[in-house]
């Protein structure tokens, strides 16, 4: 884990890659890497990499980054884990790779890889990852982000180059990188708590989606596409009941044991819910030292926030864990604030920031490097009980009801001034042919956020809403599902857009934010791809 950044030039009578500047991108990000750093400049300037070093796999120099190949012909800058790497290893010697020179680093495997199948090696990993590699044979800069979009890949070209970083602040030490916000992605944060992929609250700043690769040619020629999408593999499986918490277990336990592998120690987030408290028992099993996990608790009564620290301390204790608790105040908040904004680089409008920023300082201050975390257990099985209202409103909206009928309905609601309330917009949607849920994480309705407007913005976006940020989510679903219930709906939109843009962020950039790695059991690829085989009626109790 670290931080990665990079540049290319397409012009350099214009733009030359210097080591300067990419150390000053490099060392905006001295959190998310203490262990060590890297820099590599090529092809008199084309070609920059920079890299900070949490070291985790092969703590040796010899799995140091920037890493060239053997033969000096691609370069790597690489941030995240491939939990599979020792099979791949095995796997790529005995189809002729044979030029190593570490002894268990997984960015090795990446360049190995790379040379055995191209960029279709990506297809072979098992992980999570953002990384930029360079492939000076065919003039080609490859950036790439994981399926799930487990960690966070940015970039900002213009016509005489492209950089790339882990995050914002990196792309702008660059002076001349503007510094505006990007309206429609406002718009749109209004909407969605976070900015949807590809944009972000900085104009000229772009992130990679979730399953995202872009190729840069030296030229700057770029081609963007979606390498992975679980509706391309996902298909009805099998919903026997009495097979189905079986099969879920053990894909749960292989991903759990998969996310273990580390030169570092690794621990446990415990919130007392029923994800991580399963995550903790996994991860238990067969270990012959005590698993550490951390709680976060709230020092105020009155806190909004369920208490579930007895849960946690229950299975703690249930599993041999040892636990380790920090309790937060009003005070923990105020003094938080400034340094959360700070790694944030954009807005993330979630109060779980705080929290997962001092659980995480809690593991750190225990010598834990690693950490597993519960993110996506709730969108995989709908454990909202609000999704479950959400999802009867869906099914609702698909009665035929005559459309004139709600377009009375909606008059009658915005004469009597119920125009900004939340059910008059789903029944807005529910006229315009959309789905009703449009994720698990919604701010302000359309119309709220057309009186939070100025003057000059409300004649902008005019006639507009933030379906556009949906709608080619909702198109891949309706070409490709199998199963055409609302949660499965629910969870596909999560998927891409609350999960990598706003939950996974804020996992990222809070753990990172202490020098610590955050992992995602229940987000494994192959895991994820089994439970969307399985119908949503299914998931739910009763059958729904």
């Amino acid at each position: 884990m670290c931080g990665i950044a990079g540049a290319l030039s397409f012009d350099r009578a214009r733009f030359t890659v210097d080591a300067p500047a990419m150390i000053a991108m490099r060392d905006t990000m001295v959190h998310r890497g203490p262990d060590g750093e890297g820099l590599w400049i090529g092809d008199e300037g084309r070609i920059g990499m920079a890299h900070r070093r949490l070291s985790v796999i092969d703590l040796s120099e010899a799995g140091a980054q920037p890493m060239l190949s053997a033969d000096g012909g691609l370069a790597l800058v690489f941030n995240g884990e491939i939990y599979n790497h020792a099979a791949l290893r095995t796997e790529l010697i005995a189809l002729g790779q044979r030029d190593w020179r570490t002894d268990h680093s997984d960015t090795e495997v990446i360049l190995n890889a790379y040379r055995q199948w191209g960029i279709d090696c990506i297809d072979h990993f098992r992980g999570m990852f953002a990384f930029g590699l360079w492939d000076a044979e065919k003039q080609n800069l490859w950036l790439v982000r994981d399926r799930l979009g487990v960690k966070p890949l940015y970039y900002a070209a213009s016509e005489t180059g492209i950089r790339f970083a882990s995050e914002i602040k990196a792309l702008l030490a660059d002076p001349a990188q503007k510094r505006e916000v990007d309206e429609e992605a406002f718009f749109h944060f209004l909407s969605f708590l976070t900015t949807p992929a590809p944009q972000t609250i900085f104009a000229g700043i772009s992130k990679l989606p979730a399953g995202g690769l872009l190729r840069i040619g030296a030229d700057g020629t770029m081609e963007e596409r979606r390498w992975w999408d679980v509706l391309d593999h996902a298909a009805p499986g099998g919903d026997e009941e009495n097979d189905l918490a079986p099969q879920i277990l053990e894909k749960l336990r292989d991903a759990v044991a998969l996310r273990k592998v580390a030169d570092v120690p690794v621990g446990v987030f415990l919130s007392g819910g029923v994800d991580s408290s399963t995550n903790l028992a996994l991860f238990a099993q067969d270990e012959s030292s005590r698993v550490k996990a951390f709680s976060i608790a709230y020092a105020d009564d009155q806190s909004s926030v369920v208490d579930e620290m007895p849960f946690a301390r229950a299975i703690a204790q249930q599993t041999g864990a040892e636990h380790f608790e920090h309790e937060l105040t009003q005070q923990d908040l105020l003094d938080f604030l400034p340094r959360m904004i700070a790694l944030q680089d954009e807005p993330i409008a979630d109060p779980v920031c705080v929290p997962v920023y001092y659980v995480s300082r809690l593991a750190r201050h225990h010598d834990v490097v690693v950490a597993q975390v519960g993110e996506g257990a709730d969108e995989l099985f709908c454990g909202y009980p609000y999704w479950q209202m959400m999802r009867q409103l869906e099914l609702a909206n698909r009665f035929p009801v005559p459309k004139f009928l709600k377009r009375l309905g909606l008059s009658f609601l915005r004469a009597i001034g119920h125009g900004q309330r939340s059910y008059t917009e789903l029944l807005r949607r529910g006229i315009a042919d959309q789905p009703v849920f449009w994720g698990g994480a919604e701010a302000f309705t359309e119309a709220e956020k057309q009186a939070l407007l100025s003057a000059r913005l409300k004649k902008k976006f005019a006639g507009r809403t933030s379906w556009e940020a949906l709608a080619p989510i909702h198109k891949r679903f309706k070409e490709k599902a199998w199963d055409h219930d609302p949660l499965a709906w629910m969870t596909y939109l999560d998927l891409n857009l609350r999960l990598p843009e706003l939950l996974l962020m804020r996992v990222d950039k809070m753990s990172m934010g202490v020098s610590l790695e955050a992992r995602v059991p229940f987000l494994d690829h192959e895991f994820v791809t089994h439970v969307m085989s399985l119908s949503s009626k299914a998931k739910l109790k009763g059958g729904g």
